[in-house]
């Protein structure tokens, strides 16, 4: 072969060589930004974090195995330490409280906040609504309590009354506190003192998981209610203490109680004139006078009740279980009431019905 096609063949070669070691690396070089684009596009954006309302709050105590504390939704927290109010027991609260009570009734979904380690002393007080939120909570960890015993007590204040809640829409009642009602010295007077907690034309509430003891008169009153909702409460006074219902309503609808303990001188719980859909639940009475419908009719007034349930319940060391009681001369009805599945343990009269 003559060597200038010899070159010719070589040279050849060579551009062959050389336009396909070009061409792959272009082609690799291609595919890499390819690859990086179609996995830059691709990927995932990161997970926004998870919104605080959706969490367990986990700086919450545990709630107990029959409620479940109702928890705030933000910061409206408003501490009544933060108001003025002292916490040593023996200073005058009040104002404090109600300064509280104004800012959160004001805002919403407030939490009024009485902290744990402190014993507030308060006069006579109205906390009154209507409230800027429907979900008020009124937290009770520390202490409360009224001044003690009628020497005590202003003159220029009523004495018939304590802490009255009054046209609240919307309120739970909480908290691993007391309410002490410093009856002792009251109940050998011979006038009438104060309930302790009344709720007055008020709607939506629930009281649960709180302390209350030793109130001059009822526990807890609820009057003109409705909707009202009441869980793990625990009442306690001594057998002999006069008047000392654990729950008192009248005229008031639509109720519940539940899995409740009550010890008192009176009726555990008293279903006064105008009420109906009751249901009472897993309620353990005694030492008390039981579970009782009335007294109805006093002073020759018409009264009705209705659609009253008591069940799953435990009455002890009772005088009485459960039963009805009217006025001579009143007038009106007792109907669809249901007492199922009550166990009476040391009760001198189980079922009465009294006119």
């Amino acid at each position: 072969m003559p060597v200038h096609q010899v070159f010719f063949l070589l040279y050849f070669i060579f551009s062959c060589f050389f336009f396909i070691n070009v061409e792959s690396r272009y082609h690799r070089y291609i595919q890499e930004e390819e690859f990086h684009i179609v996995s830059h596009i691709s990927a995932a954006p990161e997970a926004s974090p998870a919104p605080e309302a959706s969490a367990s709050p986990s700086a919450a105590p545990p709630p107990s195995p029959s409620y479940v504390a109702k928890s705030p939704t933000n910061n409206n927290v408003f501490n009544v330490v933060d108001f003025g109010a002292i916490g040593d027991g023996v200073t005058d609260d009040t104002q404090a409280f109600k300064l509280a009570w104004d800012t959160a009734c004001h805002n919403e979904s407030a939490v009024f906040l009485v902290p744990a380690a402190h014993s507030f002393m308060i006069q006579s007080t109205i906390f009154t609504g209507p409230c800027k939120t429907a979900d008020l909570v009124f937290q009770i960890d520390g202490t409360i309590m009224p001044p003690d015993g009628p020497d005590c007590w202003p003159r220029n204040i009523s004495k018939k009354q304590w802490l009255v809640f009054y046209r609240i829409n919307g309120m739970t009642m909480q908290g691993g506190g007391l309410i002490d009602g410093r009856g002792e010295k009251w109940w050998n007077l011979p006038c009438k003192p104060h309930k302790a907690i009344r709720f007055f034309m008020s709607s939506n509430l629930t009281v649960q998981g709180l302390k209350i003891k030793n109130s001059p008169l009822f526990h807890f009153r609820f009057d003109a209610c409705h909707d009202v909702r009441v869980e793990s409460l625990t009442v306690k006074a001594p057998a002999q203490s006069p008047n000392t219902d654990g729950i008192h309503i009248e005229n008031t609808n639509n109720v519940q109680i539940y899995n409740s303990i009550i010890s008192n001188g009176d009726d555990c719980i008293s279903i006064g004139a105008g009420c109906y859909d009751v249901d009472i639940k897993n309620v353990t009475c005694g030492p008390s006078h039981g579970i009782s419908i009335g007294s109805l009719g006093i002073h020759n007034s018409r009264a009705c009740v209705s659609n009253i349930s008591v069940s799953d319940s435990v009455i002890k060391n009772s005088d009485n279980g459960v039963r009805i009681k009217t006025w001579q001369g009143g007038s009106g009805s007792v109907s669809n009431v249901k007492f199922d599945n009550i166990r009476m343990d040391a009760v001198l009269t189980q079922f009465h019905a009294q006119t």
